[in-house]
């Protein structure tokens, strides 16, 4: 390989020109992939620099990302702003090419800076990226939202088990990590669905469905419960299956156990209540555990822009991302940003009647968990907490997102369970 690599480094640098430095000596252990890129960024061709014409990608590994730019300014040099070039730009927000690789050290600079779980979009093309940016999401269609339902809540509300929560966040934290294009990945993402089918019972309105994505290999899961009267209008109830620490991508240990393990446990223990009571939909509802949060929101804008297309008439999304550390005073914080204030009242109103916990109201920014796919589009979404946002788990994206560095119980977890059925009840009649 040594030949070609030289070859390819010495055009590189003749298309830079005769001032640039020589070729580097490989044979005397000089790394290959420094030197490329770096003979690659003074020809003029680096990935962030290249001029490309409309709808060519370039390199297989070419994305673009949108940020806002209050947030651009704030990560600064080190992750490559403000030299990166903006390509489209509008309401406070601006879209940069970046590659693949470079996905989840910008998650972590976004963590580890700003505070922030995700905090940019992921798009495939330049073009939708644009699109996207362009959108001004319509006003959601006035919808009463009524609280009358309780003889259906209350026996799921009471049949909520903290230690059917914890075994769900164990099993998966037991995983080395499940990031989107590692084999473990996959393997967690297929456990929920298993997991998931063996919930409902064998009841014939209930399937389970693995959806793929183009460009990583770990699908996002769909359960999906039909609905009696209304089949056609949708509720959803979603949560991220992903997990990453650092910058390490498929080789970081990232349990995590809260970030999102315990959202995808309080998805669980709602589907388990509603088919021990019973419970069956007049409105279709769909769980949904999405493949590739943490790099962009990957999965999540797949799935949204898939529904968009097929006409599908989704009445509102509830988005339960970390659900097990209690961090502040209330037990449960609305997202207040990026959300559906209508929404968020009636889920305030759903604390008040089914329990007896306390709410109150945070700011996460743009594009800070799978709701904001939802908002984007013009749909109701809303996210519920678990703590406000410079108050929760310190231990996210890294290998001590376990259970038992938060108490190793899921008490916390059963309020958003109880949520989730109430939201369940009340939106599927």
């Amino acid at each position: 390989m040594a030949g070609p690599v030289k070859t390819l480094v010495a055009l590189l640098l003749l298309a830079a020109g005769t001032s640039r430095a020589a070729a580097p000596d490989f044979d005397q252990g000089v790394a290959v992939r420094p030197a490329l890129e770096q003979a690659r960024e003074n020809a003029g061709l680096s990935d962030q620099k290249a001029a490309r014409p409309e709808g060519v990608e370039g390199l297989e590994d070419a994305v673009w990302i949108s940020v806002a730019d209050e947030d651009a300014a704030a990560l600064g040099t080190e992750s490559g702003f403000p030299g990166r070039e903006v390509v489209a730009a509008g309401g406070g927000v601006s879209v940069y090419q970046a590659r693949i690789a470079e996905l989840p050290r910008l998650a972590d600079r976004m963590h580890e800076k700003l505070h922030k779980c995700g905090g940019f979009f992921t798009f495939r093309t330049l073009a939708a990226a644009r699109l996207a940016l362009a959108a001004v999401p319509g006003a959601a269609a006035a919808r009463e939202y009524s609280i009358d339902q309780g003889d259906r809540v209350r026996p799921m509300v009471a049949a909520i088990d903290e230690a059917s929560l914890g075994r769900v966040i164990n099993q998966l934290a037991a995983y080395k990590n499940r990031y989107y294009t590692a084999d473990t990945g996959v393997a967690s993402a297929r456990w929920v669905a298993d997991h998931w089918k063996s919930l409902a019972g064998g009841r014939s309105d209930i399937s389970v469905e693995l959806y793929p994505h183009k460009g990583w290999a770990q699908e996002s899961v769909i359960l999906t419960m039909r609905g009696t009267e209304s089949p056609d209008s949708v509720v959803v109830l979603g949560g991220h299956l992903d997990s990453i620490a650092g910058w390490g991508g498929d080789s970081a240990v990232a349990p995590g156990a809260d970030d999102n393990g315990s959202g995808i446990a309080v998805l669980a223990e709602a589907i388990r209540v509603a088919v021990r009571t019973g419970y069956r939909p007049a409105r279709t509802v769909k769980f949904i555990g999405y493949a590739a949060e943490e790099v962009g929101l990957r999965g999540s804008r797949d799935i949204a822009e898939a529904f968009q297309g097929a006409g599908v008439d989704v009445q509102g999304v509830i988005q339960f991302d970390m659900t097990a550390f209690r961090g502040s005073a209330e037990d449960i914080l609305l997202i207040s940003d990026y959300t559906d204030q209508a929404q968020n009242a009636f889920l305030g109103r759903l604390i008040d009647e089914y329990t007896d916990l306390r709410w109150g109201t945070t700011a996460c920014g743009y594009a800070c968990s799978d709701h904001a796919s939802w908002n984007a589009l013009g749909i109701p979404a809303s996210l519920p907490f678990e703590a406000k946002f410079d108050e929760d788990n310190p231990n996210i994206h890294s290998a001590r997102d376990t259970l038992a560095q938060i108490g190793g119980k899921a008490d916390h977890a059963v309020g958003f369970a109880r949520l989730a059925a109430a939201y369940l009840a009340e939106m599927g009649k």
